[in-house]
């Protein structure tokens, strides 16, 4: 009998395999691979997190430069609860009892919005995205406020910064606008939706920009207003302002009077407004005069004239009106007689001054409306007024 060497028990002889290693005994490459590992994923997070809080940083000093600029134009943004958040990948901003005075108007004005929320994507900071919660008011500062509006849904998109700003596009969801000045809200205006959008298309920031603006309206109406407000609009317009010298901080009226000191013009590529059973296109160039009131011409094109006209009450303008009041007094019932036939005479001689043609497949007359240190008017009736700019 052949009794096994020790050697052999062990399993260290030819053709034996070798036993395993003790349990407690460590891998050295395996977790030397671990360690690696785990203090690469812990220098991720710790870099991660430091450029999180950096651009955070970055967000609120930005936002302070931008209240000090906008502070010296005369509007004062202050937001009474501000917070921030949304690590890992986004810089949030919310702020609950935003409030603006504007200074610079007479007489200056206060406005508040129950709260604001803008947000970031860390990696691409030059696009915000912002909702604002309802209700705004409106009001004259150090009086009660005038004017509430509210929305379902109140989005708006920044392209660039606020102090160099791109493209601004603003979105509402039924808005509304009510007059609060009485003991009972009126509502003034509304809206199914309403979008406006501006883009720099020329010209930077700082030189000369030329300014895209592009707005758009469903089931708009303005009760009370004007006859001309009902039934409910929908419209949509394209038009470029020229002769803007740079986004420095400055009111609206500022702006529009660096257009007209420079030549500038308003340019209407397209108009489309839509009221019940008229339809009207148009294009043309507006300037600016020396008062701030609009002048220009407009090619409309109107499908459903007789509707605009009698809508907008061209038997109530003040010649025929006050030739009706007169013969009111000498018969009653005579002057309503004469406003009938008097609309239609301006109802004829406005479809003979102008090219007859279709629109959408609908007869139409095209016809000039010409503005005149703001009074609009189609031939010799006069059908609004554009208030001054500045």
């Amino acid at each position: 009998m052949v009794v096994p060497t020790p050697e052999r028990q062990f399993g260290d002889g030819p053709g034996d395999a070798p036993l395993p290693p003790h349990p407690l005994t460590p891998r050295r490459g395996g977790s030397g691979k671990y360690i690696t590992m785990l203090v690469v994923v812990a220098a991720v997070i710790a870099g991660w997190t430091g450029l999180w809080f950096y651009a955070k940083q970055l967000t609120e000093d930005t936002i302070v430069a931008w209240q000090a600029r906008e502070a010296k134009a005369g509007r004062v943004h202050i937001c009474h609860q501000q917070s921030t958040s949304g690590f890992p990948f986004r810089i949030e901003i919310t702020c609950d009892q935003a409030e603006s005075q504007i200074r610079n108007l007479s007489p200056p004005l206060r406005i508040t919005v129950a709260g604001l929320h803008a947000a970031a994507q860390i990696y691409q900071r030059d696009l915000l995205i912002a909702e604002m919660a309802g209700p705004m008011t409106i009001a004259d500062i150090g009086r009660p406020a005038t004017l509430s509006a509210d929305w379902t849904l109140a989005q708006a998109s920044l392209r660039g910064t606020p102090a160099a700003p791109e493209r601004l596009s603003i979105v509402f969801e039924e808005p509304k606008l009510d007059d609060i000045s009485g003991p009972v809200p009126v509502l003034a205006a509304q809206a199914k939706h309403m979008e406006l959008h501006g883009r720099i298309v020329e010209g930077t920031v700082n030189s000369n920009p030329v300014v895209e603006v592009v707005s758009s309206v469903v089931g708009g109406s303005f009760p009370g207003v004007h006859a001309l407000a009902q039934p409910s609009i929908d419209s949509d317009m394209t038009a470029k302002l020229r002769g803007l010298k740079d986004f420095a901080p400055k009111s609206w009226a500022a702006r529009f009077r660096e257009i007209q000191q420079a030549g500038g013009s308003i340019d209407i590529a397209q108009a489309r407004i839509s009221q019940g059973e008229t339809l009207a296109v148009g294009s043309g160039v507006l300037t600016i005069n020396a008062n701030g009131k609009l002048e220009g011409q407009l090619r409309l094109t109107i499908a459903g004239l007789d509707a605009f006209l009698k809508t907008i009450g061209i038997e109530n303008t003040p010649p025929v009106d006050r030739i009706a009041g007169a013969l009111d007094r000498l018969l009653p019932g005579l002057g309503a007689a004469a406003r009938a036939q008097a609309g239609a005479g301006v109802i004829a001689g406005v479809n003979m001054i102008g090219e007859q043609t279709t629109l959408e497949g609908r007869r139409a007359v095209a016809v000039p409306l010409r503005i005149t240190d703001g009074a609009m008017a189609l031939g010799p009736l006069v059908i609004g007024r554009v208030p001054a700019l500045f």
